[in-house]
């Protein structure tokens, strides 16, 4: 299916498409990369229509002009998804963190193990921190366990960058996920982390 012949751009470059080029002749791809050669370019706009394609400038300094036949409106989507992949690689994983107090019961930890879970599939890198208060501090075996018990369930999607270690009045340990792990969508991610939240956090 044809677009509009008005001149698009390709990245920062413009395009002319179509009726846009209105050169002679030029040299001329098809949809395959086969070579066709030189040839008018009311031809090979005959073409392009022929088989409900666009016909689109790719090498506009070369001498004639080197055009190609493909789906344009295709094209140009293709190349916006890889543009928001490489930003979205360029960006890297970020940190969140996933905080506890060491007296929690049984729900609440698992609260949290689905917390950290989510932050894992879309892509970052958690610290699950144990809070001590007060007389807490006597008692850092506690949080170290639990710390243990959710690396644990976390196995199958994480690695441990950095084992549980004090810090200051809280111990943490610093997981990442692992690079074969299959990411659910985006947007579903932070729905459901919202939803997960409890109203106040045993840490505080």
């Amino acid at each position: 299916m044809q677009i509009s012949s008005r001149r698009l751009a390709i990245g920062a470059r413009p395009v002319r498409v179509n009726e846009r080029i209105r050169i002679r002749e030029v040299r001329l791809i098809d949809e395959d990369g086969t070579q066709l050669g030189v040839v008018l370019t009311r031809d090979a706009l005959d073409i392009a229509r022929e088989k409900g394609l666009d016909l689109v400038e790719v090498q506009p300094n070369a001498m004639p002009p080197v055009c190609r036949l493909m789906d344009y409106g295709r094209f140009r989507y293709e190349e916006s998804r890889r543009e928001r992949e490489s930003r979205r690689k360029a960006k890297g994983s970020t940190l969140k963190e996933v905080r506890m107090a060491p007296k929690i019961d049984d729900h609440d930890i698992q609260t949290k193990a689905r917390q950290a879970q989510r932050f894992l599939e879309a892509g970052d890198k958690v610290k699950i921190s144990v809070l001590f208060r007060g007389r807490e501090m006597l008692h850092q075996d506690i949080g170290r366990n639990l710390l243990v018990q959710l690396v644990q369930q976390l196995a199958d999607i994480s690695t441990v960058d950095q084992d549980p270690r004090m810090e200051g009045r809280s111990m943490s340990v610093l997981l990442s996920p692992k690079k074969d792990l299959q990411r659910p969508d985006a947007t579903r991610v932070a729905q459901e982390s919202t939803q997960d939240q409890p109203s106040a956090d045993p840490a505080t």
